[in-house]
């Protein structure tokens, strides 16, 4: 099978690192362009990146000699490819621009970044828990006047260390969710070297994070109706985000009631159970067991944990009654990989399996 073409706009950042990295051998998409700053542009990518390549894997021999592209050169970048990546570090509001000026010369973008998050039109898709809100494309598609531009981007990387928990539950109504998030440097695009700061310390302020955290999980459990996502009613979520010294994984501790209060039985078995498309798809990023959880008290932990299933699975553990909400327990999920990188290349797998990316 011929590969598609991928472009990746902010690549030399972690997360462009991190796409670089997990695309290295990937059986439907090859990195063909990377492009930057302009401080970056016309430099090899090696050059770009060097003394700051933040992976543990050395950079990829095929990307090495790539030349960085100035993001800006909209035409130029997207006429070597057929979809982007976007992790591009500007403002809100040049990110919306430059994504949507992508779109409008008919290339799709998958985004690791915020600014379209509430866009009405674009959809913000964990693959396993709302891939019919990519319906939403062809209205999409109409406002920006094109025929296979289009935006769609991946939720805040904490909430994937919960949400997906309590999606696998909806049969039983979560009506109030209290979840506190720990989360790792690398959610900063940092690690200790750039930031001795956060060795043995915690700061508990991550700024936007918490409105994000709250508000984002209902986006994606809303409806598509009239060419718009429309987020859902409830749960009621309230939500503390801490940053800890960890390199990579986010950790939740959750407290949750329900319409229907579930046995602790029927929790584990639907969250052990739970298969999404991707799985059903066998889309090659997907984790082949979303969910797992632990009988060890002392599990999920993010040194040992992170990085199962490639990093693309949620790990779950300490389920037990509680005497206010009616459950609560622990969740993890690697920020960098499920919550940022590797989250954006299922969706694409995704949209490249529907038939809505396809060689130019």
């Amino acid at each position: 099978m011929e590969k598609l073409k991928v472009g990746i706009l902010g690549g030399t950042g972690m997360v462009g690192q991190r796409f670089i990295s997990l695309l290295e051998n990937h059986p439907w998409f090859e990195v063909v362009t990377v492009a930057a700053s302009p401080r970056s542009a016309g430099k090899t990518y090696e050059e770009a990146v060097e003394g700051r390549w933040k992976m543990t894997s050395p950079i990829p021999d095929k990307v090495k000699g790539l030349i960085v592209k100035d993001v800006n050169e909209v035409s130029e970048v997207s006429s070597s490819v057929d979809f982007v990546f976007s992790a591009v570090d500007m403002s809100k509001d040049e990110i919306k621009a430059i994504e949507e000026a992508y779109a409008k010369t008919g290339t799709p973008v998958v985004s690791n970044n915020s600014a379209h998050r509430w866009t009405s039109d674009v959809p913000m898709v964990v693959p396993e828990m709302n891939p019919e809100h990519l319906e939403v494309i062809e209205a999409q598609k109409k406002r920006l006047g094109t025929d296979k531009g289009f935006i769609v981007v991946k939720p805040n990387c904490s909430i994937q260390s919960y949400a997906p928990a309590l999606h696998a539950l909806k049969e039983f109504k979560p009506k109030v969710v209290v979840a506190t998030t720990y989360q790792a440097i690398s959610g900063a695009g940092k690690n200790f070297n750039d930031w001795p700061e956060m060795v043995d310390n915690v700061i508990p302020y991550i700024g936007g994070e918490e409105e994000k955290s709250e508000q984002e999980p209902l986006r994606i459990w809303g409806k598509v109706e009239d060419g718009k996502i429309v987020k859902a009613e409830g749960p009621t979520i309230t939500t503390q985000c801490i940053r800890v010294p960890v390199t990579d994984g986010h950790t939740a501790a959750v407290f949750v009631s329900f319409e229907k209060k579930p046995t602790k039985e029927e929790i584990i078995k639907a969250w052990n159970e739970f298969k999404g498309l991707p799985q059903e798809l066998e889309l090659p990023s997907a984790p082949k067991q979303f969910l797992k959880y632990f009988e060890e008290e002392n599990r999920p932990q993010a040194k040992l944990d992170r990085d199962y299933e490639n990093g693309m699975g949620v790990t779950l553990g300490r389920l037990r009654e509680d005497h206010v909400y009616d459950y609560k327990f622990i969740g993890l999920s690697h920020n960098t990989v499920r919550g940022a990188a590797g989250g954006a290349v299922l969706i694409a797998e995704l949209l490249k399996a529907q038939g809505y990316i396809n060689k130019k």
